[in-house]
């Protein structure tokens, strides 16, 4: 892939996507505002403690880059930025409103599994369900802008990573799922069953224990 983001790019890439969608009126965003953005606390991580001056930097390897311009404002001399990574008339990234959010998240936010994409993209667009966003991923993992992780011991969600940083987790996009949905359901019923068995097996044992202890 021929776009590579520093971590400090992608925060303030990831920024510009989100204030675009969630706070219109204010964007383009002011230096100021940007930096505050980068530096949030919320939906955020890791936090960052960027000066104005680091920002300023960051836009302009932005700017070099031509992912993002500057627009002044009419009768203003505040300079405001606006980012140029995707859905721009001569960019080559073109993305439906689902596909931008999960982006959006992953620049933000770092790995993250299908459930929290649901959840942490809702001021961003909308998904029914959770395999609505597994469809978005699939997507974007054959366009090569999205990789899977190995699953976690314990987790029964993989995480999915953006591959538009060098910083990125060295992976190879693996097959979304190694199932079939209704095959993933049908596991899913099974394990959970399983679960529900080895809890009321323990009651039993527990049940027994206190019986010859009487």
């Amino acid at each position: 892939m021929a776009i590579e983001l520093t971590p400090n790019e992608a925060r303030v890439i990831g920024c510009l996507l989100e204030k675009e969608v969630t706070t219109p009126e204010l964007y383009p965003l002011t230096l100021n505002s940007l930096t505050t953005a980068s530096n949030q606390k919320s939906n955020r991580d890791p936090v960052y403690s960027l000066t104005e001056a680091e920002v300023l930097d960051t836009v302009e390897q932005l700017k070099t880059k031509r992912m993002v311009s500057d627009v002044e404002g009419f009768g203003s001399r505040v300079t405001k930025y606006q980012h140029r990574f995707c859905n721009t008339e001569f960019g080559t990234l073109q993305f439906t409103a689902q596909q931008k959010g999960i982006i959006c998240v992953l620049l933000l936010r770092g790995p993250q599994t299908p459930g929290e994409l649901r959840t942490r993209t809702n001021r961003l667009c909308e998904f029914a369900d959770v395999k609505e966003v597994e469809s978005a991923l699939i997507a974007l993992v054959e366009k090569g802008y999205v990789a899977q992780l190995p699953r976690e011991p314990g987790k029964r969600e993989s995480r999915y990573v953006h591959l538009f940083g060098s910083d990125t987790p060295e992976t190879e996009a693996q097959p979304v799922f190694d199932q079939t949905p209704s095959e993933t359901s049908s596991l899913t019923t099974r394990v959970e069953a399983l679960e529900r068995e080895v809890e009321e097996l323990k009651a039993l044992v527990n049940e027994l224990l206190n019986a010859d202890s009487e």
